[in-house]
């Protein structure tokens, strides 16, 4: 018999628990370099295992919905979002998947840029001529109008947008991993509050969609008129229960990954020149963004492919064991719960020169260090529970990027910002940025 991975030490009882909610990119970053790629940590008395390096992650991708679940290790997410996309079987996840993607389809992207850079150019003529503005906060209010308007149209924005937003930060605040979401606790008594009130607040609206479906064109829409694989129409709680998914994913993940490009960007004044030169050359100040012309901003794509390098969207990935499976050395017991750390894997020195520098030519052709094993770079996932909204994310990222420094002249205020361990990415502390034009 195997033994299970070596355990990193902790405290009694606690185990490594108060160390990985302070900083768990140094707490695996540890463990790999004390014990190897593959390790046990402990949450409390549990056991956790944690695998770094692309061929364990390729395994850990490629064993999603065989040898691992990806729904059990979710449970506090599950309650506050619903029983879709990978919180719910594997079963329920093939039966709503053309319903997911639908709205991601080649086509729709034109009208979602369109939508995109409205909104960035209101949000850019708000700041006036000159000013200072906390990135971070900024980041995480223009990504809010962004994902209402494409996910559930103008409309919702004018009209409910502002209690939806409320209600989803209450939602928001009862996640974590340290206690079940059943339990009658203040914070998860609020989430379900939270969660009825939306019920309330979408349902007429879906009602109104299926009597004049004609009327709209976005992401709810795309929601309500796509059948299953079976063929039939979503019902009224797996569309609210999608929305909120998707506006979780919209929202957490692009905010701070937006905020980190424009502070990476600013960080490295020869890189920034590079990108202020391909605005110049490409984007006339006014000129409607398409897809040809986000294509022809490859430093902007780049850098913002730099940034899901050294502060991924998904920074931590979990699966649980459904069998006895051998791990080189080792075997990794049925229950246990496993992890993989992009934060922890896209910085090995094997895969990536100089890993803790900012180095968006890294992806040049005649470099392509991502390319150089398939899982060596996981921001967004991978296997068959990739991101699907990967390209919408990007294309924001691009578009946010593009008209801000179109737009103003910029000086970072606060040059090293720390870590904020938030629901999705890990943000920026608050980060000033002077602008002029």
């Amino acid at each position: 018999m195997k033994p299970t991975p070596p355990e990193l030490p902790g405290m009694p009882l606690l185990g490594n628990l108060l160390e990985f909610g302070r900083d768990r990119h140094a707490l695996l970053t540890r463990g790999l370099h004390q014990l190897g790629p593959v390790f046990t940590i402990k949450f409390g008395t549990r056991p956790v295992v944690v695998m770094i390096g692309p061929d364990y992650q390729q395994m850990f991708f490629t064993e999603t919905d065989k040898t691992l679940s990806i729904d059990k290790p979710y449970e506090n997410l599950k309650a506050a979002i619903g029983n879709v996309l990978f919180l719910a079987s594997k079963e329920t996840y093939k039966e709503q998947r053309p319903v997911v993607y639908a709205p991601f389809k080649h086509e729709k992207m034109a009208r979602y840029v369109g939508i995109m850079q409205r909104e960035v150019t209101a949000w850019l003529d708000g700041l006036g001529t000159s000013g200072e503005m906390e990135v971070t906060a900024e980041m995480n209010q223009l990504v809010q109008r962004v994902a209402g308007s494409a996910l559930m149209g103008d409309d919702f924005q004018k009209g409910i947008g502002q209690e939806f937003w409320t209600l989803y930060t209450a939602i928001g605040k009862a996640l974590d991993m340290t206690t079940p979401p059943h339990w009658p606790l203040p914070k998860n008594i609020r989430r379900d509050r939270a969660k009825a009130r939306m019920r309330e607040l979408l349902k007429p609206l879906i009602a109104e969609r299926r009597a004049h479906p004609e009327k709209y064109n976005d992401f709810l829409q795309d929601f309500i008129n796509t059948r299953t694989t079976s063929g039939q129409l979503a019902d009224d709680l797996t569309i609210i229960d999608l929305l909120r998914a998707f506006m979780f994913a919209s929202h957490e993940t692009t905010a701070g990954q937006a905020a980190w490009t424009i502070i990476e960007i600013l960080r490295h004044p020869d890189y920034r020149a590079r990108v202020e030169a391909e605005i110049g050359e490409n984007v006339a100040p006014g000129a409607a963004l398409d897809g040809p012309t986000l294509r022809k901003l490859q430093h902007i794509a780049w850098a913002v492919r730099e940034v899901e390098r050294l502060h991924p969207s998904a920074d931590m990935l979990m699966r649980v064991a459904e069998a006895d499976i051998e791990v080189g050395d080792f075997v990794i017991p049925t229950g246990w719960p496993i992890i993989v750390s992009a934060a922890v894997a896209h910085r090995l020195p094997d895969l990536f020169k100089d890993p803790e520098q900012f180095d968006p030519l890294r992806y040049a052709p005649g470099r392509s260090e991502d390319a150089v094993h398939r899982f060596a770079m996981i921001g967004f996932g991978g296997g068959g529970h990739k991101c699907a909204g990967m390209n919408f994310a990007n294309n924001e990222m691009i578009t946010i990027t593009t008209l801000l420094f179109q737009r103003f002249k910029l000086e970072l205020l606060d040059p090293n910002p720390g870590r904020n361990f938030g629901l999705g990415a890990v943000r920026p502390t608050p980060t000033r940025v002077k602008y002029t034009v």
